[in-house]
This record gives C-alpha cells, sequence and structure tokens, in this order.
C-alpha cells in the first residue's frame, strides 16, 4: 500500500495512511507545493540547461554531462525516477566516454523543487555511483532540503498511484 516508503517509521507510516483514508493528501501537498510552483523546464533543452546551471554552481570539479532529457521509459518509479547512465564507446580507436541523465516524464509538471530533488540526486551520481553516506551528503551538498524533498516527492508519487495527477 505504501511502497514507496518502505523503512519509514511506524508513525509516518500511519499518518500517511490516515490522509489517504481521508482522501487529504492531495489537500497536504498543495499547502506545500502549490500549483504556481510548477516549473518551467519542459523540453529537454532547457532542462538541459538547467541541470548544468545546478552542476555548474554545486558541482563545479565533477564530470561533463552530454545529454539530459526526460524519458517517458521510466515506468518503474519504484526502483527510479530518473537515471545517470556511463557510457563508453571505442569510436576510431580512442575511447569515448560520457554521463547522460534522464529524467521520468512524469516530472515535466511538479513543483520546481521536485525535479530539484531528482536532478540533484542524479548529480550526485557523478561523483558516487552508490546510495551510501557520501552519496546522501552530496545530496544535501547539491539540494540542502533534499531529504524532505524526497519524503514528499515519495507522497506525491503514492498520490499518483491512488488518486491520479495533482498537478496538471
Amino acid at each position: 500500500m505504501l511502497k514507496y516508503l518502505n523503512g519509514y517509521d511506524s508513525q509516518i507510516l500511519a499518518k500517511v495512511q490516515m490522509l489517504i483514508e481521508q482522501k487529504r493528501l492531495g489537500e497536504h501537498l498543495l499547502s506545500r507545493y502549490h500549483h504556481n510552483d510548477i516549473h518551467k523546464y519542459t523540453t529537454d533543452k532547457v532542462l538541459y540547461d538547467y541541470v548544468q546551471e545546478i552542476k555548474n554552481s554545486r558541482l563545479k570539479s565533477s564530470p561533463p554531462i552530454a545529454k539530459v532529457l526526460y524519458d517517458a521509459k521510466i515506468h518503474d518509479l519504484k526502483s527510479a525516477l530518473g537515471t545517470h547512465t556511463f557510457i563508453a564507446r571505442v569510436q576510431g580507436g580512442k575511447l569515448k566516454a560520457k554521463n547522460e541523465i534522464r529524467i521520468s516524464h512524469l516530472f515535466k509538471k511538479v513543483p520546481e523543487a521536485f525535479l530539484r530533488m531528482i536532478v540533484a540526486h542524479e548529480l550526485a551520481h557523478l561523483k558516487e555511483k552508490e546510495h551510501n553516506k557520501a552519496f546522501y551528503k552530496l545530496c544535501t551538498h547539491i539540494e540542502p532540503a533534499y531529504h524532505q524533498l524526497e519524503f514528499d516527492v515519495r507522497l506525491y508519487l503514492i498520490h499518483l498511484e491512488h488518486f491520479g495527477k495533482l498537478y496538471v
């Protein structure tokens, strides 16, 4: 029922369950993230520029990003909201390597804070591949409110599953 909140405290789970039963989860999210908070980064080009801006201000010494795009093929939101891939190819006797970030298309029309959290997560993978203490420290360096935003994105995913889109 609350698959996006595995590992959270039972008191938190009970509060979320109550919000679902009372059909107030959307109201709760809208009290924190309004319709006028929806971001304007709806094309791959402006998304790339947005990610580059965050990368350049928070992770100056990280490797370059070749591509950033919204991906309609990311369906299993339990395992990924976005992906970071490192692609290495041999071209003409030289090894060419590049980083790509793909973000689920479901995040084209959400509050900018939700997108910023996903971007912080994927950018952190440029330096830390595993989800360990150093990785989450880097996430909070990129986005200081990372943990709260991650929780709220999980609530949004639960809302999507139970009630449909909140931000249209």
